[in-house]
């Protein structure tokens, strides 16, 4: 934070100390406690915004439906994702070989994952039915304790990886141990490093950082499917059987279209890269983005959903009565999964509660920026909406505090068919903030919560599912702006008919 006060900041109201050496007091206080402190400036400020301390910068909060949409209709060269993540993650140190300014990545997460969710279904339910017998191995009528997060991690890591690298080296361990530890080296190398004076960072990332070993490990592991690839593509051209659609076509198309066992995320990402983001090594880091970005937060949101069917098994029996019904009239597809309205509306209950990052929507101000109520933010500081506190207000949600998992499916059966996308778990808008708004909300929301459902209904109709005797839910890790649940044991057994 800045050593002296600005008067733009003075401004702003402030939850906690606004004096710039006390103000780290708050920050402290926000470190372990920041959802109590986000609500708190929420109710004060309703409509309106107000400023947070945390150890690198003031962050700004705004709430109500103009001033977010001033917040997502701000030009990128005035409120930035893209260097608010930069400085989150270290980009420039933990991803220093990776060409920040070729995002070409995100359309292939818009356009070709999300638009391949009904050709790729198949491969996800073959997928995760394979790893849960693998990871959970239920031959008897006995019950079987497994530590669940590192469970579920294995679980969507093959299962994610079997869409984004195909069917062989999904079920590599070693690249299985590659995907799942990547994500977390990541997090504690842009810990460590942003704790380093700027001077000082290139060389903390050089000596601490393992990242650079990683990417070289990956590397190896995909090329001999890059280089398979390429020779076939020089080889057969348009009439390799295997070959993906190359290029964009219409919805429609798309969907019809048999597509081979090669249409999968690193073959989208050879066909779209230019350059010298052909290479296998520039391909190998895209790959590792794409499990950063994915395999962990899915993890956790199954994770926290999970817990809450644990701790209300009360819908267990409507779920999979739902299950069955869409599964016997639609079988295990994609259309089957569109008709689980309960199912969609549990994960969307659990993120609306459970959200992984109490604030959402982070940009860092490049410019000064004034919001339409005369307050005015200086550069260098972090903008954010108050997720944790929007979604627990009393004004949008009846009874906000209590988990009422078909919360979204009574809406839905209540406001007809015109109105079915709006309570949809990918559905994005200023009152359900767990993926984001606007053009920067998660490209890869569709691919994750179709996964996450298909998980849960497998889960529900295949096993019998209980926590241990006398356990329950475990305390969440609280850590600032985030929250994780933590593992514990859970009993899993052949579903008993």
């Amino acid at each position: 934070m800045q050593a002296k006060r600005d008067p733009l900041l003075d401004a702003i109201p402030t939850v906690g100390f606004s004096d710039p050496i006390l103000s780290y007091l708050s920050a402290f206080r926000y470190l372990f406690g920041g959802l109590p402190i986000l609500k708190e400036g929420y109710e004060k400020n309703k409509p309106g915004i107000f400023k947070i301390a945390t150890f690198r910068r003031w962050m700004v909060l705004s709430n109500g439906a103009k001033l977010i949409e001033e917040i997502k209709k701000a030009p990128d060269d005035v409120l930035s994702l893209q260097e608010a993540v930069r400085e989150l993650f270290q980009m420039d140190y933990t991803f220093s070989l990776l060409n920040m300014e070729d995002t070409y990545h995100r359309s292939v997460f818009r356009s070709r994952l999300t638009r391949n969710i009904a050709t790729t279904f198949d491969q996800v339910r073959d997928e995760l039915a394979a790893a849960l017998g693998d990871c959970i191995p239920t031959a008897s009528e006995e019950w079987v304790k497994v530590s669940i997060l590192p469970t579920v991690q294995r679980i969507i890591c093959r299962t994610s990886s079997r869409v984004f690298v195909g069917a062989t080296l999904c079920r590599d361990r070693d690249y299985e141990t590659l995907a799942l530890n990547f994500a977390v080296n990541v997090m504690k190398s842009a810990t460590i490093i942003a704790m380093f004076p700027r001077p000082l960072k290139p060389t903390a990332a050089r000596v601490l950082c393992s990242i650079p070993s990683q990417v070289r490990q990956a590397t190896e592991l995909i090329r001999p499917l890059v280089e398979e690839r390429l020779a076939k593509m020089e080889e057969l051209g348009d009439a390799w059987n295997d070959a993906p659609v190359r290029q964009f076509v219409s919805f429609d198309i798309l969907f019809s279209h048999a597509v081979g066992a090669q249409n999968d995320m690193l073959m989208w990402l050879m066909s779209e890269a230019k350059g010298v983001e052909k290479s296998v090594e520039s391909l190998a880091r895209r790959i590792l983005l794409t499990n950063f970005a994915s395999i962990h937060t899915t993890s956790l949101t199954f994770t926290q959903v999970l817990y809450r069917l644990l701790a209300n098994p009360e819908y267990i029996e409507p779920l999979r009565q739902e299950i069955e019904a869409a599964v016997a009239e639609e079988g295990w597809t994609n259309v089957g999964m569109d008709k689980m309205h309960k199912i969609d509306s549990f994960l969307r209950e659990t993120q609306r509660l459970d959200t992984l990052a109490i604030v959402t929507m982070q940009r860092l101000a490049l410019r000064p920026f004034t919001f339409s109520n005369g307050l005015t933010i200086p550069a260098g500081t972090l903008v954010a909406l108050p997720a944790g506190a929007i979604h627990t207000d009393g004004e949008i949600y009846p009874n906000p505090e209590e988990f009422d998992g078909f919360r979204f499916s009574k809406l839905r059966e209540m406001e007809g068919d015109a109105m079915l996308t709006s309570h949809r778990a990918v559905s994005i808008s200023p009152e359900q903030l767990a993926f984001g708004l606007g053009r920067h909300a998660c490209p890869g929301r569709f691919f994750a919560v179709n996964e996450v459902k298909a998980l849960l209904a497998h889960v529900i109709v295949t096993y019998d599912v209980k926590f241990e005797e006398g356990k329950g839910v475990p305390r969440e890790v609280r850590i600032g702006s985030m929250r994780y649940p933590r593992s514990t044991n859970v009993l899993f057994r052949k579903r008993q008919k």
